[in-house]
């Protein structure tokens, strides 16, 4: 299970993740993060992964693909600064395909401010 509380404020969107980012979730994080992003590109996007407990590889991508797109990574605990460490020292061009998928997302309906996910 993965909960995804979702805040936009003058400083920015705020995205703290509760659970586990694997399987399906990942997915549904994704739809969500294309949904809001697609309404504020270039809004400063930080993801809190304090409370997160498992990342899975397909969760780790899609966190790479985020922060490609810019999103600050924030958690807490040796794994997952482990899991950030990691992204950051990947880079580079493997992950540009994750990018720009994420950019293609033009005909999504945009969610609400304030929304909350969570299964």
């Amino acid at each position: 299970m993965l909960k995804v509380s979702y805040s936009d404020s003058g400083e920015g969107q705020r995205w703290c993740l509760c659970g586990r980012l694997a399987g399906p979730w990942v997915d549904e994080l994704r739809s969500f993060w294309r949904e809001i992003r697609e309404r504020s590109p270039r809004a400063r996007a930080v993801i809190d992964l304090k409370d997160v407990i498992f990342i899975d590889e397909a969760g780790e991508r899609l966190l790479a693909e985020m922060e490609i797109a810019g999103a600050e990574l924030v958690a807490a605990g040796v794994e997952n600064n482990h899991v950030i460490a990691t992204l950051k020292d990947r880079g580079g061009y493997s992950l540009r395909r994750g990018w720009e998928n994420l950019c293609g997302c033009r005909g999504e309906q945009a969610g609400k401010n304030g929304e909350e996910r969570g299964k």
